[in-house]
């Protein structure tokens, strides 16, 4: 025997309209955040005389050769050499601000020694101090040293745990490991090399990885010191090649530093694209650690 009720439907419902003006909202934003970058890729395809003169955002006429002359045209040199130049300061930078970052976050986090407490606070408020103001004798210093028009003063302070926001975001992830995984192996025999090499860095993947990735941007992006330390042409890095292009006596190349901005915003972009996850996570985690 059929059944001949109607078959009631599961009402459907729209969004609400606070999620619609929200996210409304948040494509305005992130559209005014993207334009500048999208401004920047169409400029570098444009005639020189059409880059400020017209309001237009895709070009009339396309100018592939100004990404041709941007890079054979920087200056003494091809772009290449800078981009190598960059590319080996801020892995080097990498290199040098994760370990010694992590081994003074672990000092921090796990041993005892006298003093601990007015030195870790005093590493904080380097953190509050201006680049500005160390510059200048930290350049008498090396200037003293004959490093100046070296890599050396760009180098060797990230092998010295200068960095005192990645210490703290190592130190405050540290304190999220038990201690008693660290009992446990002192048990065994670890020293605190082990404990630190075996243990604790292995769980330390994500701020580390954080910490990488800020490393990298930083020391990439980094113009002013560079611009201190480097007054050599070979040994330019990107942004200090990027100023090769404005003549304030004279008539700049436009259309080339824009074409050689652009492409210097890729190895930026891929590092967001592939590790924009971790960055997250490494951040969130790490701030919720008491």
């Amino acid at each position: 025997m059929t059944s001949n009720a109607p078959v009631l439907s599961r009402p459907t419902r729209g969004l609400p309209a606070t999620k619609v003006v929200i996210t409304v909202v948040v494509a305005i934003g992130g559209i005014a955040m993207l334009y500048p970058l999208i401004w920047l890729a169409f400029a570098s395809l444009k005639p020189e005389n059409e880059i400020f003169a017209s309001p237009r955002l895709l070009p009339s006429v396309w100018e592939l050769s100004n990404y041709v002359d941007g890079w054979l045209s920087a200056g003494a040199h091809t772009f290449g050499r800078y981009f190598a130049n960059s590319l080996m300061i801020a892995l080097a930078a990498v290199v040098g601000n994760v370990f010694s970052c992590s081994f003074a976050a672990f000092a921090f986090a796990r041993l005892d020694f006298r003093f601990k407490k007015p030195l870790f606070a005093l590493m904080l408020m380097t953190v509050m101090l201006p680049a500005q103001i160390t510059i200048i004798p930290q350049f008498i210093i090396f200037n003293s040293w004959g490093w100046v028009n070296t890599y050396w003063p760009l180098i060797l302070p990230k092998f010295l745990a200068v960095e005192a926001f990645f210490i703290f975001l190592m130190v405050q992830f540290i304190r999220g490991i038990p201690r008693d995984m660290d009992d446990a192996a002192q048990l065994d025999g670890c020293n605190p090399w082990q404990i630190y090499s075996r243990i604790v860095l292995p769980l330390l993947r994500p701020a580390l990885v954080t910490t990488a990735i800020f490393s990298f941007l930083w020391s990439y992006n980094d113009f002013f010191a560079p611009l201190i330390y480097l007054s050599r042409s070979e040994l330019f890095t990107v942004p200090l090649a990027l100023r090769q292009f404005l003549d304030s006596t004279g008539e700049s190349d436009w259309g080339a530093m824009f074409a050689m901005s652009a492409v210097s915003l890729i190895p930026t972009i891929i590092m967001f694209a592939l590790f924009q996850r971790q960055i997250v996570d490494g951040i969130a985690t790490s701030g919720i650690k008491g």
